[in-house]
């Protein structure tokens, strides 16, 4: 897994120079790298396009944007960092004084050295970001001003992996790539979902896996427009965010509140012994929120380390390659791996011989427990399969009642239907 984490790390910090926002050649770079790693089909939806209640917006790209005093030195440098302009700026070319280039100007008065994170999509305006302490350092009198960007009909850029499943019911992994160098609230949630995707290519999953890396919220919301008719296909979904920081996993269940995919992430997270926490749902965050609006009210939860907004690095340049780790991100793979074997595996079954206890020994069953660590666990789950395959309950719930690991349950599963004890 150390190796995976490393690869991971590898991805963001290929990603992070890359300038991202909700439309442009930022995202349409990203999943050229993306698409590296695992096929992407890529969506291009036009400027004016309606999806849901919303408008897909004029796309926005830029080539450079800095300040520059009165010998020409950029004090400010899109060239140095993403960051330093307002996301969507419109153009700008002028010299003004430094009393009025004040009011575009956005710092982090609590951090003077970080660069915070601004965007203004959807209201005209320009600005620059920067440190504290370099506006502090900035001497009154003239400045250049200079965004060289574009504000012009164009398309919304998303783009789907799926890995096919032995059903056509999906899961579907979602995370955004409209943020620009933001490694822990962008880059390790990519990451994450891009080898979780080759991780189940090497195998058969139950379901079908569609994988989703959308601009937040209006990305989503397109996705979710033209996805409108099939969406009951949509079984279980999972929001990545935030995956690579040093704080302990979080999950934020589903508007459902105890949809499958809750109750997966719960088992998953208390029984693997790790710190971690399991919230309520909220309408605010990310794409969670789209996918649990009422009118489609998706199982779909959120799983993130500190949560958003929780941190101080949060939208700022402090959110950069050091602040995420291998190891962290690894440790949030192997959850959603964890979490995808538990979903595929979670079947309910139908007693063939509900009269009684059947007999298990006549069947081989104990002798093949014999020499096992776990003898009378595999045993006890073999009971308590048995028991509750009624057509009624699942696996999950074998395990939650019974107290067993969900593993334990889904083997004693396997070997009565080998003796042909249940059936699904």
């Amino acid at each position: 897994m150390t190796g995976l984490g490393a690869q991971m790390h590898a991805l963001v910090e290929r990603l992070y120079p890359l300038c991202r926002s909700i439309t442009g050649d930022g995202v349409r770079d990203t999943l050229d790298i993306v698409g590296e790693y695992v096929p992407l089909t890529v969506h291009e939806v036009p400027t004016g396009t309606q999806v849901l209640d919303w408008t897909v917006p004029q796309e926005w790209n830029i080539r450079d944007a800095y300040i520059a005093d009165a010998t020409g030195k950029r004090v400010v440098d899109f060239a140095a960092s993403s960051l330093h302009v307002l996301g969507y700026s419109v153009p700008v070319s002028a010299t003004m004084p430094l009393s009025e280039l004040r009011g575009h100007l956005h710092t982090l008065p609590e951090h003077p050295s970080w660069v915070p994170y601004r965007t203004s999509y959807y209201t005209p305006d320009w600005g620059f970001c920067l440190a504290q302490e370099t506006l502090d350092a900035l001497p009154d009198g003239a400045y250049e001003v200079c965004v060289d960007s574009t504000l012009a009909d164009g398309h919304l850029t998303y783009a789907e992996h799926v890995v096919r499943g032995r059903v056509p019911d999906e899961v579907i992994v979602s995370c955004h790539v409209c943020h620009p160098s933001l490694a822990n609230d962008n880059l390790a949630g990519i990451a994450v979902a891009t080898f979780l995707a080759r991780a189940l290519a090497e195998q058969t999953p139950y379901y079908t896996y569609r994988f989703v890396y959308a601009p937040g919220t209006i990305g989503a919301i397109t996705w979710l427009a033209r996805n409108a008719q099939r969406i009951d296909q949509v079984k279980h979904g999972l929001v990545l965010a935030c995956a690579g920081d040093p704080g302990h996993l979080t999950y934020k269940q589903s508007r459902q509140g105890n949809a499958e995919i809750d109750r997966v992430l719960r088992h998953v997270l208390a029984a693997s012994e790790r710190p971690h926490r399991v919230v309520e749902f909220t309408p605010y965050g990310y794409d969670e929120r789209q996918y649990c609006s009422p009118g489609f009210d998706l199982g779909v939860g959120s799983l993130t380390r500190t949560p958003y907004a929780a941190y101080p690095e949060y939208h700022t340049s402090a959110d950069n390659p050091d602040f995420v780790s291998p190891a962290a991100m690894a440790d949030t793979l192997a959850v959603c791996r964890k979490a995808c074997a538990v979903l595929d595996r979670n079947r309910r079954y139908r007693n063939l011989s509900p009269y009684g206890e059947p007999q298990l020994g006549r069947r081989g069953l104990y002798d093949a427990l014999g020499g096992r660590s776990d003898t009378k666990q595999a045993q006890l789950a073999m009971l308590w399969v048995l028991n509750l395959s009624d057509g009624e309950h699942s696996l999950l719930d074998v395990a939650e009642r019974s107290g067993l690991p969900f593993d334990t349950v889904a083997a004693a599963a396997d070997a009565l239907l080998g003796a042909e004890l249940i059936k699904a």
